[in-house]
């Protein structure tokens, strides 16, 4: 049972929303009410699916009109943002959430900016998962085509854990606008016939096909893309839990994929290690052949190889993924704003970039073009591994007594394998030459996070900046 509550509750105020994601309903009651000046735990909330009936509240009380003078009730941007994720959540309790913040913004305007406050960490909580849950039903739902009267209907079954049904409409609807198709959920349907949607009833999984032909095609391609060298399991469970899974013709594959992973990985990486004939013998002359490289398709999209800069001797020797935009426009690496993220580490850290040898592990910028600008690509493994030829040479001439790789992409440059950047940070490993390697996030990766994350993550960097930083010195004292 629940605990007793105080008894002012029996006078409380019942508002009955329309809908479990009806947020001008909510946003019209909540401004009458704080205009009558009815605080919080006067209100109870109901919605046709998670109705909370309270024990002791009585029957609906007629909702009281505010003063003609009451003034209309103050919102920040950011709360009604907030808002309209928060309200497509399953906790039946994100009604009462949303008044009470919206109350006490009344007499606290900035209150959204106390990252420490409870209600604000628990809309923010709220709506992330909310948007996480928009992105699965995105990235997962898999139309199967079921032959009609009418011609060929394409239908989905997702079972979403918030109430995001009618949110996601608008998507679909553009992007399979000349499909016939519905989306069934245990929440709702969705019906488009190509110029009308149609909002139906719940639905359950036996009304949704089994499989179809094109299944087949959809799986021999999904295997054929699989790449066991960027293959980390944690990340993919997390991304595409297993709950997913039964609902996607190409999940069968994933556990024979993941198992034969390292096999295909040994194969990618001895078809990278070719013999490409005598290293240059000066960096100068790493310059010039990279310009002329064309063992790749990087090295074919008619971009120019951007060299590393520094010279011959430096302790630090810097490697990143790729030149950016950026750099390739300059011909210089770290250039861009990832480069300038790094170049201020590095100088909080105590690390000279002029004194360091900064490349990367890939010469060429590869990119896709949208109408405004050239957008990266991760390369892949088998693109570093060709490149590796190059990397290999700088280093043979550098001759650091520290490699600093940012990033899977850099690590794999200087040990030939894939690794976890979370697992390997932090822990120098010894390398064939005597050198060492420390391994930390790219700076792009930083850029790419927000708020807590980003300021959780940048900390980390530093620290690991701090600790290469100690270990030159140390070096630097054993002569």
């Amino acid at each position: 049972m629940k605990p007793f509550r105080d008894m002012r509750l029996a006078e409380a105020f019942r508002i009955a929303l329309s809908a479990p994601d009806d947020f001008e309903g909510w946003r019209d009651a909540a401004r009458r009410m704080i205009r009558a000046d009815v605080p919080p735990d006067r209100i109870v909330w109901e919605s046709p699916v998670d109705q909370s009936a309270d024990l002791f509240a009585q029957g609906s009380r007629r909702l009281p009109s505010p003063p003609v003078d009451a003034p209309q009730p103050r919102a920040s941007k950011s709360f009604v943002q907030y808002a309209q994720s928060v309200i497509l959540h399953s906790d039946s309790e994100r009604f009462s959430l949303l008044y009470r913040m919206l109350w006490r913004l009344q007499a606290k305007p900035r209150l959204m900016e106390d990252k420490a406050d409870a209600d604000v960490r628990a809309m923010e909580d709220l709506a992330r998962q909310v948007r996480r849950d928009i992105h699965k039903m995105r990235a997962f739902v898999r139309f199967r085509v079921v032959e009609g009267d009418a011609g060929e209907h394409y239908v989905a079954w997702f079972e979403p854990d918030h109430h995001i049904l009618r949110a996601n409409a608008g998507f679909f609807v553009r992007r399979f606008t000349t499909m016939h198709w519905s989306i069934l959920t245990p929440r709702g349907t969705l019906h488009w016939d190509g110029e009308v949607l149609q909002e139906g009833p719940p639905a359950t999984r036996a009304d949704a096909p089994s499989g179809d032909p094109i299944e087949a095609l959809w799986r021999q391609y999904y295997a054929s893309i699989f790449n066991p060298a960027r293959l980390k399991v944690g990340a993919m469970l997390k991304e595409m839990p297993r709950k997913y899974w039964k609902n996607m013709p190409e999940a069968a594959l994933i556990p024979e994929l993941i198992a034969g992973a390292q096999a295909r990985e040994a194969k990618m990486v001895e078809a990278g290690e070719q013999d490409f004939g005598e290293q240059p013998q000066s960096l100068a002359a790493v310059g010039e052949a990279i310009l002329a490289c064309r063992r790749c398709e990087i090295g074919c999209n008619g971009t120019r190889a951007v060299m590393g800069e520094g010279g011959q001797g430096a302790a630090l020797m810097i490697v990143g993924e790729q030149p950016g935009d950026s750099e390739e426009a300059q011909g210089r690496p770290f250039v861009g704003p990832a480069g300038q993220l790094l170049r201020a580490h590095l100088q909080d850290a105590g690390i000279g970039v002029d004194r360091s040898y900064v490349t990367n592990a890939v010469k060429h910028f590869k990119f896709t073009r949208t109408a405004k600008r050239r957008l990266h690509q991760t390369p892949t493994a088998k693109e570093i591994d060709v490149c590796r030829w190059w990397l290999d040479g700088e280093r043979a001439l550098v001759r650091p007594r520290i490699v600093l790789a940012l990033g899977a992409s850099a690590a794999r440059g200087i040990l030939g394998k894939t690794v976890s950047v979370q697992k390997a940070r932090g822990v120098p490993n010894l390398l064939d030459d005597g050198s060492e390697l420390w391994i930390t996030t790219h700076p792009s990766y930083l850029l790419r996070l927000e708020d807590h994350a980003r300021a959780d993550e940048e900390t980390r960097f530093a620290n690991d900046l701090r600790n290469v930083a100690a270990r030159l010195s140390e070096l630097s004292g054993q002569g």
